[in-house]
């Protein structure tokens, strides 16, 4: 029985319904931007398996400090120990990170670097005695797929069985200059409450909700008001985090600070699952007590894993290099470049990029998520040698930071080939 077949047979594969009917591709090989498959074929990886990858499959850099650290420690228990690679990692995050972090907590993955942050926020105000029990988000949010972190996403078709399990949040619409007035109207009334514990918000950029980029200075009034309340305000830099958007985080594009920051898809550059959130002193000073009910009862098996953090330390030496800098420059010139063809095409609708992030919505009468379109635009795409996972009919590209212009050149060639052929069919 081939790979395909067995896999097919044993494996239930993330956000695939039951009767899909192609097989998943077998992906025996990558390099740099590319992956192989079993059968030799090619594809430019240009969504960074899933927005994870920062300097290219197979860094020979990264791998080679995962195989020292694993024939040195692999493991160990994070309760009561710790280990060179962990402290090393700290040292030079916290150094990026805004001067207000203070300590850093690590877990596994996305969605377990949000739930940490809404129960450090929550159990801060237990801790000291305040009844703050209301958190704020925003329409359209994505923050994860555990019970605590879809409770702050935006309710639709990946919430919507869960729906009587998630606590209550109280939605605000994504902050625009067109709406500035009502969100911050939506928020006061919030606070005045004086319930309010915390604000999470996905900075600048709200990724899997549909790549909807939004405004920095309104977004900044939201943060400023939430703090003068005494409201804990949460960065969720999953995606946006390790120069995604241009800086190093996009909350560094706002004039207030967020209290505690969310990382977790670049952390290793790509090649490990780790997870990390750091937060401020008021945050730290909650859990300072005697008392040991009010520790932070909260862990991983894995947490802090030394072949994670081995990868996450090299993952930052490469960031900061000068390659890595120039690289980043040309990807958010070539697509300036490119926004500025898309926007020219009459199929294209409301192209726009971000750093190194580009996306676009293709004109059609289907754009949900289980769209057909959907399934075609990611078939046609694998035609030309392309990963890339459309969100319904939103069309993004966020490429490791090594891809070639060459593959950036056929990218283009082959999305404006992609839009000719369903202009043609419609």
């Amino acid at each position: 029985m081939s790979i395909a077949n067995i896999d097919k047979k044993n494996i239930w594969h993330p956000f695939s319904h039951y009767h899909e009917t192609r097989k998943n591709i077998v992906i025996s090989q990558a390099k740099d931007e590319f992956l192989y498959d079993e059968n030799g074929n090619q594809y430019i990886d240009s969504v960074a398996s899933w927005w994870v990858n920062l300097h290219g499959h197979s860094n020979p850099y990264i791998a080679e400090k995962i195989a020292e650290q694993a024939q040195n420690l692999e493991h160990v228990i994070f309760a009561g120990f710790t280990h060179e690679p962990a402290v090393t990692f700290s040292e030079k995050l916290l150094e990026l990170l805004p001067d207000n972090q203070e300590k850093l907590f690590f877990s596994d993955n996305g969605s377990t670097s949000t739930e940490i942050a809404l129960k450090l926020a929550l159990q801060s105000f237990v801790n000291r005695g305040e009844r703050k029990i209301k958190v704020i988000a925003l329409e359209g949010a994505y923050h994860g797929d555990t019970l605590g972190a879809m409770s702050v996403s935006s309710r639709g078709l990946f919430t919507e069985p869960f729906h009587p399990f998630l606590y209550e949040v109280c939605f605000l619409p994504l902050p625009t200059v067109e709406n500035e007035r009502e969100c911050i109207a939506q928020l006061e009334k919030v606070l005045d409450t004086q319930e309010a514990a915390a604000f999470i918000f996905e900075p600048l950029l709200q990724a899997a909700g549909g790549m909807r980029m939004y405004d920095a200075n309104v977004l900044c009034k939201l943060v400023e008001l939430c703090k003068k309340h005494g409201v804990i305000t949460i960065a969720d830099e999953v995606v946006t985090a390790f120069y995604r958007t241009g800086k190093f985080l996009a909350s560094d594009q706002l004039s207030s600070t967020p209290d505690i920051i969310c990382m977790a898809k670049g952390v290793t550059g790509g090649t490990m699952a780790m997870g990390v959130t750091s937060c401020n002193r008021w945050i730290v000073e909650s859990f300072e007590t005697k008392d040991r009910s009010k520790t932070f009862y909260h862990g991983h098996s894995f947490t802090g894993n030394p072949i994670a953090c081995s990868a996450a330390v090299a993952s930052l030496d490469l960031l900061e290099t000068s390659a890595s800098e120039a690289n980043r420059k040309r990807i958010s010139s070539f697509f300036e470049s490119f926004k500025l063809d898309l926007e020219q095409n009459t199929m294209v609708r409301n192209a726009r990029c971000l750093g190194h992030i580009l996306a676009f919505e293709i004109e059609a009468e289907e754009s949900n998520y289980l769209s057909n379109l959907r399934d075609w635009i990611y078939d046609r795409f694998l035609e030309e040698g392309i990963l890339m996972r459309p969100l319904g009919n939103t069309i993004c590209f966020i490429p490791s930071y090594c891809i070639s212009q060459d593959s950036l050149e056929h990218i283009r060639t082959a999305t404006f080939n992609i839009i000719k052929d369903l202009s043609g069919n419609q």
